[in-house]
């Protein structure tokens, strides 16, 4: 099967329809079929210290935000078709990703919609942790791993997959149309590494971590454009003592 692809660098959502030609019999009787394929609109969300940690080095979760800003990511979870973390992020946290608003998941269920997002992870070694709370919650969850085999198998449904494209273009021939990435670290790097991610929220936090090996944002990678190239600021609103910004890292201030 052969893609046609948007080039990372373009200032047009990768998001945006591109052809899927399925493969030619042997004997070239059929004519080749195109199938217009949509990938997920990407929204990367994170919460940073002025300092630019998502996190300090402690063993519970730093709570960043507040409570206004937490309820808009609710919100946001609950506009979203499917919600994605790293596995990391699973074993640290004990996520579960979820939409907590009683009258938002209502709202879901009287447009069409499952009450909760797809609830998706992404692993490489395939071990994760059975007990985590996120497979014993919500609706349905799926898992992307680099290996063949997981530990749970028995929980959701699982996908190997070799680059972060493969997740875009599975979940968009899943009807995905919004996918709300919540990190951690390596999961933005790879998104952004790889030009997928359509837009950026940052709720930067009034306070400083100060630890030098606390977790931050991103990793160190050759990001597209390379470290010149200035992203579109599209919005900052206070929320609270929060500050939120939204990005658009495909198209160039």
């Amino acid at each position: 099967m052969t893609v046609r692809r948007s080039n990372i660098l373009t200032e047009t959502p990768l998001s945006r329809p591109y052809e899927v030609n399925a493969a030619r019999p042997a004997n070239g009787s059929p004519a080749l079929r195109s199938v217009l394929v949509t990938r997920p609109h990407v929204l990367l969300s994170v919460a940073v210290s002025l300092d630019g940690h998502i996190d300090d080095r402690g063993t519970e979760r730093f709570p960043l935000s507040n409570d206004e800003d937490f309820d808009h990511v609710d919100r946001m979870r609950a506009e979203s078709d499917a919600i994605l973390a790293g596995a990391e992020t699973l074993r640290r946290d004990n996520a579960r990703l979820l939409v907590y608003s009683d009258e938002r998941r209502a709202r879901r269920i009287a447009d069409g919609k499952p009450e909760f997002p797809l609830r998706v992870t992404v692993t490489r070694s395939g071990q994760l942790d059975p007990d985590l709370r996120f497979w014993h919650c919500g609706g349905e969850r799926l898992v992307y791993s680099r290996s063949a085999e997981t530990t749970v198998g028995h929980l959701a449904e699982t996908k190997t997959f070799s680059d972060f494209s493969e997740i875009l273009d599975d979940l968009g021939a899943r009807g995905v149309r919004k996918l709300m990435v919540e990190g951690g670290t390596s999961i933005h790097t790879a998104f952004l590494e790889a030009g997928l991610a359509d837009e950026i929220r940052v709720a930067v936090a009034p306070m400083l971590i100060g630890q030098a090996t606390a977790p931050r944002f991103v990793n160190p990678a050759e990001f597209p454009g390379g470290p010149a190239r200035r992203f579109h600021l599209e919005d900052v609103t206070k929320v609270g003592d929060v500050a939120v910004l939204r990005y658009f890292p495909k198209v160039t201030s």
